[in-house]
C-alpha cells in the first residue's frame, strides 16, 4: 500500500470535514467559512494539510445582522472535487493490493 495515497486520503478527509462544517453552518449568523490548503508531503510524496484558515470576508448584512459568508456553490464544487480525488486514491490502493495478492499467489 502506498504511503503517499494514505497521506492523501487523510488530508482529503480533513478537506471534506471542513467543507461539511462550512455547509452545516451556512445559516449561522456571523459564521466565517474556513478553507484547507494542501501541500506535497515529505520528499514530494503524498499530500498533507498545510493550513486551515478562516475567511476574513464578511457575510452580507440582513436586518442589521451579519450572515454567514459561506458560498454554497463553491463548497459543493470543492466537495465534488475532493470526493473524486478520494476515489482516485482508493482505486490506486485497491489496485496495488490486488496486484500484490496476485504476485504472492504466483510465488506460493
Amino acid at each position: 500500500m502506498s504511503d503517499a495515497n494514505i497521506s492523501a486520503l487523510s488530508a482529503l478527509s480533513t478537506v471534506q470535514e471542513v467543507t461539511a462544517n462550512n455547509i452545516a453552518n451556512m445559516n449561522t449568523d456571523g459564521f466565517r467559512s474556513s478553507a484547507v490548503a494542501l501541500r506535497s508531503g515529505p520528499g514530494d510524496q503524498g499530500v498533507e494539510v498545510a493550513s486551515i484558515t478562516e475567511s476574513t470576508t464578511p457575510g452580507s448584512m440582513l436586518n442589521g445582522v451579519e450572515t454567514s459568508n459561506t458560498d454554497v456553490g463553491r463548497e459543493m464544487v470543492d466537495m465534488i472535487t475532493t470526493s473524486r480525488a478520494f476515489e482516485a486514491n482508493t482505486t490506486f490502493i485497491r489496485a496495488d493490493e490486488e496486484m500484490t495478492g496476485h504476485l504472492l499467489n504466483m510465488i506460493a
